[in-house]
């Protein structure tokens, strides 16, 4: 039976690589072929359909680097196909093994109306079905010759990923350009002997069905004549009736397969080229719809349905169309499917509120799902964020990838920091990019870890990032599979009647509490450190231009800037994209990105100042305005006169070398070779710095990673260390309140001020690198005196902590991690915060005390930057800047609120008098994340804060206007019937906060 069984394997495939696939085809006539180059960049669909092309002949090499070439195809259906199927085949230069990552093709009418994309699985174009014969065939093709970056492994640094430095070599080698008949009794009979082939190799080699499938495929094989394929292909089909016929067994597994194209917003690409992709795939998805009557796409990312209505117009009516039928379907909510770790709290909202708005407001439509299979990770405040937008499910495959620790569900319960539960599933088929092979739905099947209490499972299915979406092969193979004995059953469904159908089959599933923890892709906390620091920045402009302009607004009728701040806030979202923020892109979308965070910046700045100015009116009096949610030397979020300093910091030389600053708060030494050797906390005579050992080491490690050069650092790298202890220079500054610095290594240069302001629990550390490494990681570390076998780290909405031990294979797997403003640490009576202003990798590690004593040493180390050569040779190549403050004697409450502080410097200006806050809030522990104007130009203030410090609050918020009335809303400033609203007296409202709890206001003003 063994042999008999290999032999038949072998037969089938070689029968079917050489003789049934190619009678697919079995008639072809070439096209006539021209081609014009557009110059520079992509030209308006008008424009290359009136361009004036030139010959050009298959086998000819065409398309620069990033390059748009029009091809005109021009032919006549011969006579004789008259009543056959007749489509064009335009193979660009395609390799079929890379679908999404290599040139791609839309094809237009002459009319200019787009007929669907061509790509590697798809280089197809019906021409009639039936054909009448004497047709004139006249197709246009806007053709990009996207350069092959992702040439997997071993990854070579390329200069590809920029047109600057790209060339101008050809790419591609024009390789079939037909009119051909399509047999379709040929084409279903390759489907059924696929869907029979990849079937039987799934069952287990003594099973009864495998070996019926078997004898029906030998059968089938013996009726095809090799000469004549199509004349016997019906023959050959109907041996295979009877097996194809038998239906699944009741306990099957069921999955519900949605038409997917996870098309990434930037990647291997720029910006300008994804929306060229979306064009492309939302034209064969629409095609396809009009073509499969059970088909459903789903496609998410509310900022690709907007690139398709601003700039495919005849696209998009399409999609309208079929969005109406309930055909293609919405997915996700939100504006693009964005890193999790690193966006900010309010950054984190308004994805969910910018993306689930546009689809409301096109379609009428709301998402329930959170869509996010690619995301490296998921913060632990991302549950309450998904609830408080109005959704409540979740979707992601990614964890999948872990490389240490196999996660125990696939349909569970995520829980938040504050208590918020998401229905969340992982598709165990373990890709997004499904096709329908049999080795795909078996391995959902074996792989489903909710056995027993579950049976349904998600397959999104169709090649992403331009590869052309679903297929009409992964079509029939899914009708084939619907109800097959031996394999799961597979029917077409929304997102939306998978997880109804999933919630209502299991009704206690497990539940997981906090990050959802991706053990890879480490390093994307600190690749590309200008693409971050943008990005921090810009969330924190934003809450300023929005808190100031809505300040002015109530107080002067200052006009405040719906659409500027609309536009920039989707600007920022955008650039969150998870393989932009992580910094895995080419050097192309970093350069852009610092271009565009550049001119938000001054476009924010502007709103600002302008805001400001109407405020403080003309005048000559120096205020200092502060838009920290803390109060800042007396000033709340308003604007006061500049505050008297009091107390000094002293500057004194050091026995043995360096210099001592002290505030009266802390004293802190610094040897003569710049380190930080003691941060003395005077009210609590405590050290902070571990015996033996210094704080502000620099220091250097190799970064070779095992594969994904900007997106892993590997746990080996620890392996190897320099300490950057050498100085050039130990100086005092001229302030008398700060130490600079500078250390050369390698070919990189670091210049440090190291400053104690008076009265202040904080030494700030402002770090200019000079960066001129490769491959190579540098750290700054913090070894502290303390004795803490958990940390906490700030995440959206909250802190979250993780243990300083590594106890079990999860928390080494945790050798990377991310914060946002601040990590934390303590003894009971003691601990110590590290704030940053624009850095969110870090590393926390406990060892044995170095003097002989008994205890620990925590040491904290925060990432600043890497060297990786792929997919940017260049990456982070040039002069960086960053600040971080040691904040001994520190609380949690003193951790949050020197994260907002070093974050949201003061801005001081002249004028005529002081402004009063808009919103204020008497309880440190209630932190305001947002006041804005409401977004439907009521005029209405929203006041968007949570529990910051892990308890209960009771606070009361007080408006510095008139208040008609408070209302409970959602992220979208909806209301919440069932939230009842809170007590109030006038101006001042009672407010009380679980831990972490997030609460939205919406004040109407009298």
């Amino acid at each position: 039976m063994h042999d008999d069984r290999s032999l038949v394997e072998a037969r089938l495939k070689r029968v079917l690589d050489e003789r049934i696939r190619p009678a697919v085809y079995p008639e072809s006539v070439p096209l006539e072929v021209a081609v014009w180059h557009a110059p520079g960049e992509p030209v308006p669909v008008e424009e290359g359909l009136a361009a004036e092309p030139e010959p050009i002949e298959v086998g000819a090499r065409w398309g620069a680097p990033w390059g748009t070439s029009w091809f005109r195809v021009t032919g006549t259906v011969p006579e004789a196909w008259a009543g056959r199927t007749v489509e064009a085949i335009l193979d660009l230069g395609f390799d079929e093994n890379m679908p999404g990552f290599q040139c791609e093709g839309l094809v237009y009418r002459p009319d200019g109306t787009p007929v669907k994309g061509l790509n590697p699985r798809n280089q197809w174009v019906r021409i009639g079905a039936p054909a009448e014969g004497g047709e004139e065939v006249r197709l246009h093709v806007e053709a990009a010759s996207n350069p092959v970056i992702l040439d997997y492994h071993p990854f070579r640094p390329t200069q590809l990923g920029d047109k600057e430095t790209a060339g101008s070599e050809p790419q591609y080698t024009l390789t079939r350009m037909d009119l051909a008949v399509l047999d379709e009794t040929v084409w279903q009979l390759v489907i059924d002997l696929e869907v029979l082939g990849e079937l039987m190799a799934e069952l287990p080699a003594d099973a009864q069905r495998r070996w019926e499938i078997l004898r029906a495929v030998d059968r089938a094989l013996d009726a095809i004549d090799l000469q004549d394929v199509g004349g016997t292909a019906a023959r050959a089909r109907a041996q295979l009736t009877e097996v194809l016929s038998a239906h699944a067994v009741p306990s099957a597994h069921r999955i519900s397969a949605v038409g997917h194209a996870h098309i990434d917003s930037a990647w291997l690409w720029p910006l300008r080229e994804t929306v060229r992709k979306v064009a492309r795939t939302t034209s064969n998805m629409t095609a396809l719809i009009e073509d499969e009557p059970d088909f459903v796409f789903a496609m998410s990312q509310a900022q690709q349905w907007a690139w398709v209505k601003e700039h495919r117009p005849e696209v998009w009516a399409r999609v309208k169309k079929a969005v109406a039928e309930g055909r293609f379907v919405p997915a996700g909510g939100m504006w693009v499917e964005s890193d999790t770790n690193m966006p900010g709290s309010e950054a984190m909202a308004r994805q969910f509120v910018h993306g689930k708005r546009f689809f409301l407001d096109e379609f009428g439509i709301e998402n329930e799902e959170a869509w996010l299979p690619d995301t490296f990770g998921f913060a632990a405040g991302l549950p309450q964020i998904i609830k408080a937008a109005g959704s409540k499910w979740l979707l992601t495959q990614k964890i999948s990838w872990s490389q240490t620790n196999k996660f125990p569900h696939h349909t569970f319960q995520w829980e938040g920091i504050d208590g918020t539960r998401i229905f969340t599933h992982f598709p165990p088929i373990d890709t997004y990019n499904c096709s329908m092979r049999g080795s795909e739905i078996a391995h959902a099947v074996r792989n489903f870890k909710d056995k027993g209490h579950a049976r349904h499972s998600l397959a999104p299915t169709g090649w992403g990032d331009g590869g052309g979406g679903t297929t009409r092969e992964m079509i029939a193979k899914a009708a084939r599979l619907r109800d097959l004995e031996g394999s799961a059953t597979v029917v077409w469904e929304t997102p939306q009647k998978f997880f109804e159908k999933a919630e209502a089959e299991y009704a206690h599933p497990p539940v997981w509490v906090g990050e959802l923890f991706l053990e890879l892709h480490r390093a994307t906390l600190t690749s590309q450190a200008r693409t971050k620091q943008g990005n921090r920045r810009s969330e924190h402009l934003l809450r300023e231009a929005e808190l100031w302009a809505a300040t002015a607004a109530v107080r002067t009728g200052f006009p405040y800037p719906y659409e500027e701040l609309d536009r920039i806030w989707k600007t920022v979202l955008l650039h969150q994209f998870h393989d932009i923020l992580p910094g895995s892109s080419i050097a192309w979308v970093h350069r852009e990105a610092r271009a565009t965070y550049d001119r938000l910046a001054a476009e924010l700045t502007g709103i600002i100042d302008a805001a400001q100015r109407a405020l403080a009116g003309e005048g000559t009096s120096e205020l200092v305005f502060n838009a920290a949610p803390h109060a800042r030397a007396g000033v709340a979020a308003g604007a006061a006169g500049v505050p008297r300093t009091d107390g000094e910091t002293t500057l004194a030389p050091r026995p043995g070398g360096g210099h001592v600053l002290d505030n009266g708060v802390l004293r802190i030494q610094i040897d003569a070779a710049g380190l930080v050797v003691s941060a003395y906390d005077i009210a609590a005579d405590r050290e902070t710095i571990a015996p033996g050992r210094a704080a502000n080491l620099l220091q250097l490690h190799p970064d070779f990673p095992n594969m994904w050069d900007a997106w892993d650092v590997d746990a080996f790298y620890r392996n190897t260390v320099t300490d950057l202890t050498d100085a050039d220079e130990v100086t005092a500054g001229e302030d008398g309140a700060s130490v600079r610095i500078v250390r050369s290594f390698g070919e990189s240069r670091v210049t440090q001020m190291l400053s104690l302001a008076p009265g202040e629990r904080r030494l700030v550390l402002d770090t200019e690198v000079d960066w001129h490494e490769t491959e190579k990681f540098l750290k700054l570390a913090f070894p502290l005196d303390l004795h803490a076998e958990r940390y906490a780290s700030e995440t959206q909405f909250g802190h979250f902590h993780r243990p300083t031990h590594t106890n079990t294979s999860w928390e080494a797997a945790k050798f990377e991690a991310c914060n946002h403003r601040f990590v934390h640490l303590e003894e009971p009576g003691f601990g110590v915060a590290i704030v940053n202003d624009s850095t969110y990798g870090h590393d926390v590690t406990r060892s044995v005390r170095t003097d002989g004593d008994l205890g620990t040493t925590t040491t904290v180390r925060v990432s600043l930057l890497r060297a990786p050569r792929f997919p940017d040779p260049e990456t982070d190549q040039g002069v960086h800047r960053f600040r971080h403050a040691l904040v001994p004697g520190a609380a949690i409450g003193d951790a949050v609120r020197e994260g907002w502080r070093i974050n949201l410097p003061e801005r001081r200006l002249t004028g005529a008098h002081t402004v009063e806050p808009l919103v204020t809030v008497d309880e440190d522990a209630v932190v305001v994340t947002a006041v804005k104007l409401a977004d439907d130009g009521s005029g209405d203030v929203v006041v968007r804060f949570h529990e910051a410090h892990g308890g209960r609050a009771h606070a009361t918020l007080t408006a510095g206007f008139e208040v008609a009335d408070v209302t409970v809303t959602d992220l979208l400033e909806r209301p919440l019937e069932e939230t009842a609203a809170p007590e109030r007296d006038g101006g001042r409202i009672a407010v009380r906060l679980r831990p972490f709890e997030l609460v939205t206001l919406r004040l109407r003003r009298a």
